[in-house]
């Protein structure tokens, strides 16, 4: 275990991703040290996360106190996950799991996600979620509790809540839906139709609809021909404001999000949105999808989506208008709420990972983690 005990040191999988990095303190000494991400054949890339593989634990285990998986096991099966459950266990490095999916994204089907959580869930000497709806279902599916943390805030602390440009009246309306590169969750041409057929009834509103070059290249192999052909015929007559574009860099996200009235999540299933998140710091209003637990875990519009029986477009317009009407007025969360937030859960992190290796030792903990972790739940959201 640790040679310094005021310090933990964490595999944390990942490491270098913004949701990780907001973990520590803003300010101040850190008590905790999340071991850099394993290098990969992609420099500055932490995936695939070498952490998940046995023979790294058994190599390392010398240099870390417990394991914390966020991200990244998407591609190992449910065995290879037994492995490494196998090494932690052997090791006597207890595992933390941030339940951060509970439908993987980027799975067509859930399946194999299920399979993985099954692993995973009961493995895990702890677990934290971000909503107490996921907690719910945590609890309803696998027996486990949950402990629930608010997701950190995206962007820099200095660009949260700043202010943004003076509405005057007659100022367009601008609405985003970004295509990005089409995962499976996403299924954005019925929700354009619905906008741009909403959008003669709310005066200057305008709907940008962002797309990776991917799907719109026919020479790409990710090339989405009936949507792509679709977006053209748009944008040559003028219904939307077509932006075509490569991935954006996070400070170009920062600008672009930071200029929409409204963005638009065109999911057909999830859990927890970062990009929500990033909305939430600087300012735009969400129209999230009643799936998953978007509305559970911050304010936003909402309208009814099916899986498998598709939108509900009397919702979706009645989200628009409402959200139209309120422009403007909806609460800004400030740079010293999201920082106070931030310092609340990096202190319930230090506390759950002190509890989960003072049960490892078999030792009674005093520590007050649970409290601190369900006080944290409400924090500045």
């Amino acid at each position: 275990m640790s040679q310094d005990p005021a310090r933990v040191r964490v595999a944390s999988v990942p490491a270098d991703h913004v949701y990780v990095r907001h973990l520590d303190p803003d300010a101040g000494q850190a008590t905790v040290v999340r071991l850099p991400d394993p290098p990969t054949a992609q420099a500055g890339r932490w995936w695939p996360p070498g952490m998940l593989e046995p023979q790294w634990v058994r190599a390392n285990a010398d240099r870390f106190d417990l394991m914390h998986i966020h991200f990244g096991f998407d591609a190992r099966s449910p065995e290879q996950l037994e492995e490494l459950v196998d090494a932690l266990d052997e090791a006597g490095r207890p595992l933390v799991f941030t339940v951060h999916d509970l439908r993987n994204p980027h799975h067509p089907e859930s399946d194999l996600h299920d399979a993985q959580l099954d692993v995973l869930m009961p493995a895990a000497a702890e677990l934290i979620t971000l909503t107490p709806g996921a907690a719910q279902q945590i609890r309803a599916r696998w027996g486990r509790e949950a402990r629930v943390l608010p997701h950190p805030h995206v962007f820099d602390l200095d660009d949260v809540g700043a202010p943004r440009q003076e509405r005057e009246d007659g100022q367009e309306f601008r609405i985003g839906l970004h295509c990005k590169s089409l995962r499976a969750c996403t299924d954005p041409e019925p929700i354009i139709r619905t906008i741009v057929g909403t959008l003669p009834s709310l005066p200057r509103a305008v709907l940008q609809v962002d797309a990776h070059c991917d799907i719109m290249d026919p020479h790409s192999s990710n090339y989405a021909r009936s949507l792509a052909t679709y977006l053209r015929e748009l944008a040559e007559v003028s219904e939307i404001d077509l932006r075509v574009h490569d991935y954006f860099t996070h400070e170009e996200l920062r600008d672009y999000l930071r200029s929409l009235d409204l963005s638009v999540l065109p999911y057909r299933f999830g859990t927890h949105s970062g990009w929500a998140e990033g909305c939430h710091d600087l300012g735009t209003g969400v129209l999230a999808p009643a799936v998953g637990f978007y509305s559970d875990q911050l304010d936003c519009f909402v309208y009814r989506w099916s899986e498998f029986g598709g939108i509900d477009r009397g919702s979706l317009r009645m989200a628009l208008s409402n959200a139209y009407d309120s422009r403007g007025r909806h609460p800004i969360i400030s740079s010293a709420e999201r920082r106070l937030q931030r310092g609340r859960i990096a202190r319930a992190h230090d506390l759950i990972y002190r509890e989960v290796l003072s049960a490892a030792r078999g030792h009674e903990t005093h520590s007050s983690a649970r409290e601190l972790a369900l006080d944290s739940e409400g924090a500045a959201r």
